[in-house]
C-alpha cells in the first residue's frame, strides 16, 4: 500500500476520459452531455508558463522549450534566441520491476560481468549470458531458501526493487538470502478466464505473523568466496529484534563497506549500519529511534563527492532536519534545526560549502520555498516567496536559479532569480485564456478544524463549469485517506473532471496529512481507520452552512487505502455520507502485509485493543447508505479476501450492496463511468424521485 503509487494512480486515472466507453445507464442520465462537452478540455485548457532549465556547464545561459519550439536564454543579455524545433520527448515506459518485485539481475560497474538469480540461486556470466558461473547451489524449493531476491512485501512496503549489489571495483556483488520455508502464503488464482487457471504463492508476512529470516551475502569474485555478513552482532535471526527488517542497500564510495538499515519489527528503532565485506562484521552508523509511533524507514541521504561525509534527513527533533556525518559514525554538526520540514535536497556546492533544499516554511506547509545555506549550519536564508509554492533549477555556480512558482489557484510562471533571492527576469507565464473561456472554475481551499478541537486542517472544493451558488449540488468526497499522504495540494489544481455531471469534488486533509511534523501524525499511530475518517468528518460537516452544498447527497470513492476511507466513512457516518464506492480495501488491518500495518498500528501484543477496534466487518450492521464494492480476483497486494469477508459480512447482516468484479484484474478500481452511474443514480435520480 505504498503512498506514493497510490498518489500516482489517482492522478493517471482522474486524467483519464473515457469518451468511448461510458456505460449504457449514463448516457441518458443528468450530466452526461456536459460532461462529455467540457470534460475532455479540461487538462488542455491551460498552457503552463513552467519552463524545465537545462543550464550549460558555465552557468550562463540555459535552453529551455516552449510551445514546440528550442530556446537559449542568456544571462548577460537577458534574451532568448530561439534554436529551431524541439524534438519530441520520448514517452517513458516503465521497464522496472512489476509492482513489489524485484530486478533479477544486475550488470557489473564496469560492464564486465553480469549477476542474475535463477531457481532460487546467485549466477554470474558474461553480459551476453555466456560462461555462466554458479555462485550458490544450495537453494531449492524443498528447503525454501532463495538467494538475490526479495518477496513482494520488501518490494512494496521497503522499496527493493533490487536483491543484488555491486561494489564500485566491480569485485564483489552482494545479495540477499530468504528462508521462506516456515513462512505463511498466500495463494492467488490468475488466469480465471482462461480455460484453466493457475496459481501465484507468496510467501506475505500478514499481521502478527512471522517474518522470513533475512541475511545478507556478499561473494569476492578474486577469492570466490561467500562472506555471510554478521548483521545482528552474533545473534541468530529473532523476528522482533532489531535486523528483522534489513533493506536499502548500497555500497560505501570507497567500496571498503556495504551499508545497510536494520529496523526492529514495530519500526521504532532504525540502524544504518555498515558491515565489512572482508571479515563480515558490521558497525552501526547512526540510529534513529522515535518510541512513541515510527521510524522513517528509508531517510534520505545525499553522499558527498569528498567520500568521507554524508548528509542525513531525520525528524529527531520532532521535525525532518538535515545533519552532516562522517562515515564513522560521527556527528559533525547539525545543518537546519527548523520547527518544521525539510523536504529534499537540491543541490550540495562543497566548494562553497552550501547546501540548497527545498523546505515546508511558506505560509503553509504545502506551500516549497528554496533555501541555502552553509554546510556548518549557518546562514539559513528562504530565497523565495512564501506565499507561493516552488521548484527549481540552480545554476553551477549559484549565481542564478530558475524558479517555477504556483499555487492551487495560480497557474504555473516561471522567473529568473539571483543568489540574494530578486527575481532578475520574468521567463513565461501560463495561458489562461481557454481555461477561462470554458468558464472553468478554480478551485477553492478552505480550512476548518480537526476533531481535536485544536489543529487546524485544510480541504479543496472542486466546482462545475456552470456553477450556479444558487443551486444546491451533490458532492463527492474523493480521498486516499493513508498516513502521511496530502489531499490539499498547493500545485496548480484543474478542477476535477467529475464535477460536470453537476457535482462538487471535495479533497481533505486529517490529521494524517505529511509534511506538519513528528507529533501531528502520530496522533494516527495504532488508530488508523478512526482518526483521520474523524476529520474528514469534520471537513465535510464544516461546509453544511454553504447554501449550494446539499448535506443530503454526499458520497465518497477511493482505492485501496482510499477504499478503507471510502466504506468506513459510510459505515461511520450515515448522517454525512449516503452513498461510497470501494475499491481494492483493506477491511480489517488484520488481512494486510504487516510491514506497513505495523509500522502505523504497532503489533498484535502492544495494541490488540486499536485492531479491534477497527473491522469494517464488525460495522456491517450499520449500513444505512448505498455502497458499491469493487475488487479484482488476481489482486496479489490487497487480497481479494478482504472484500469477500465484508461482502460476507453484509450477508449475515442482511444489508443489500451491489458488487463488481474485476476478473483477472489486480489492485485496482472501478471504471470510473460504471462509478458515476452509481452516484447519478443514488444522489440525483432516484433521490430526486423521493422528493418528488
Amino acid at each position: 500500500m505504498k503512498n506514493k503509487f497510490f498518489l500516482g494512480m489517482a492522478v493517471a486515472i482522474a486524467s483519464t476520459i473515457s469518451m468511448t466507453q461510458a456505460q449504457d445507464k449514463l448516457k441518458s442520465m443528468p450530466g452526461y452531455e456536459q460532461y462529455q462537452k467540457i470534460a475532455p478540455q479540461i487538462y488542455s485548457s491551460v498552457k503552463s508558463g513552467a519552463l524545465n532549465a537545462d543550464w550549460n556547464e558555465e552557468g550562463n545561459a540555459f535552453e529551455y522549450t516552449l510551445d514546440g519550439k528550442r530556446y537559449s536564454y542568456s544571462i548577460k543579455s537577458k534574451s532568448s534566441t530561439e534554436l529551431g524545433e524541439a524534438t519530441p520527448t520520448p514517452r517513458r515506459r516503465n521497464s522496472g520491476p512489476a509492482r513489489g518485485r524485484q530486478y533479477d539481475s544486475a550488470d557489473s560497474p564496469d560492464g564486465q560481468l553480469k549477476a542474475f538469480t535463477k531457481d532460487r540461486n546467485m549466477y554470474i556470466s558474461n553480459p551476453d549470458g555466456s560462461n555462466v558461473m554458479a555462485i550458490t547451489t544450495d537453494g531449492n524449493e524443498e528447503n525454501q531458501v532463495k538467494y538475490g531476491i526479495a518477496t513482494w512485501v520488501y518490494g512494496e512496503e521497503l522499496g527493493q526493487n533490487t536483491a543484488m549489489w555491486w561494489s564500485p571495483d566491480s569485485k564483489k556483488i552482494a545479495f540477499y538470502r530468504f528462508v521462506e520455508k516456515d513462512v505463511k502464503k498466500y495463494y492467488v488464482l490468475l488466469d480465471q478466464l482462461s480455460l484453466y487457471d493457475s496459481l501465484e504463492i507468496e510467501a506475505y508476512p500478514k499481521v502478527g505473523e512471522p517474518n522470513l529470516p533475512v541475511d545478507l551475502m556478499v561473494y569476492d569474485l578474486e577469492t570466490k568466496e561467500i562472506t555471510e555478513l554478521d548483521i545482528r552482532d552474533g545473534k541468530p535471526f529473532n523476528d522482533g529484534d532489531l535486523g528483522t527488517y534489513i533493506y536499502g542497500m548500497s555500497w560505501t564510495p570507497d567500496g571498503k563497506e556495504l551499508l545497510y538499515h536494520s529496523t526492529n519489527r514495530l519500526q521504532n528503532i532504525m540502524e544504518l549500519r555498515a558491515a565489512d565485506p572482508e571479515t563480515g562484521k558490521s558497525r552501526t552508523v547512526i540510529r534513529e529511534e522515535w518510541l512513541p509511533s515510527f521510524v522513517v524507514n528509508t531517510p534520505e541521504m545525499e553522499v558527498l563527492e569528498d567520500g568521507k561525509h554524508f548528509i542525513w534527513a531525520s525528524e529527531r527533533s520532532g521535525f525532518k532536519n538535515y545533519y552532516l556525518y562522517n562515515f564513522d559514525g560521527t556527528l559533525v554538526n547539525e545543518i537546519t534545526s527548523h520547527p518544521f520540514e525539510v523536504a529534499n535536497i537540491v543541490k550540495v556546492d562543497e566548494e562553497k560549502g552550501l547546501l540548497y533544499y527545498m523546505a515546508r516554511s511558506g505560509e503553509n506547509h504545502m506551500l516549497m520555498q528554496l533555501h541555502r545555506v552553509k554546510l556548518d549550519g549557518t546562514k539559513d536564508v528562504r530565497l523565495t516567496d512564501p506565499t507561493l509554492n516552488h521548484s527549481v533549477s540552480i545554476a553551477p555556480g549559484g549565481k542564478y536559479f530558475v524558479d517555477v512558482a504556483q499555487a492551487h489557484d495560480i497557474a504555473p510562471f516561471t522567473n529568473l532569480v539571483d543568489a540574494k533571492g530578486k527575481v532578475v527576469a520574468e521567463l513565461a507565464k501560463s495561458d489562461m485564456s481557454k481555461f477561462e473561456e470554458l468558464g472553468l472554475k478554480k478551485v477553492e481551499v478552505y480550512t476548518f478544524t480537526s476533531a481535536d478541537g485544536v489543529t487546524e486542517l485544510h480541504g479543496m472544493i472542486h466546482f462545475p463549469s456552470n456553477f450556479d451558488p444558487s443551486k444546491k449540488y451533490p458532492v463527492i468526497l474523493s480521498n486516499y485517506g493513508g498516513p502521511a499522504t496530502n489531499a490539499f495540494k498547493e500545485t496548480f489544481v484543474y478542477p476535477d473532471p467529475l464535477t460536470e455531471y453537476g457535482f462538487l469534488v471535495l479533497n481533505i486533509d486529517g490529521r494524517n496529512v505529511r509534511g506538519r511534523g513528528k507529533k501531528l501524525l502520530d496522533q494516527l499511530y495504532g488508530n488508523l481507520g478512526l482518526v483521520e475518517m474523524d476529520d474528514f468528518a469534520e471537513g465535510i460537516k464544516a461546509l453544511h452552512d454553504r447554501p449550494y452544498f446539499d448535506k443530503d447527497r454526499v458520497g465518497v470513492y477511493g482505492t485501496s487505502y482510499g477504499g478503507t476511507t471510502s466504506a468506513t466513512m459510510l459505515l461511520r457516518f450515515p448522517e454525512l455520507i449516503h452513498a461510497a464506492v470501494a475499491n481494492s480495501s483493506v477491511t480489517d488491518w488484520r488481512n494486510y502485509d504487516n510491514i506497513y500495518t505495523e509500522r502505523f498500528m504497532g503489533t498484535l501484543e502492544t495494541n490488540l485493543e486499536g485492531y479491534n477496534r477497527f473491522s469494517l466487518m464488525d460495522m456491517a450492521d450499520q449500513l444505512q447508505g448505498e455502497l458499491l464494492l469493487f475488487y479484482g480476483t488476481a489482486d496479489n497486494n490487497v487480497h481479494p479476501s478482504n472484500t469477500l469477508q465484508l461482502i460476507k459480512a453484509f450477508q449475515n447482516a442482511g444489508k443489500s450492496i451491489e458488487v463488481q468484479i474485476a476478473p483477472d484484474g489486480g489492485h485496482t478500481a472501478l471504471n470510473r463511468d460504471r462509478m458515476m452511474e452509481f452516484f447519478i443514480k443514488h444522489l440525483v435520480t432516484d433521490y430526486q424521485k423521493v422528493v418528488r
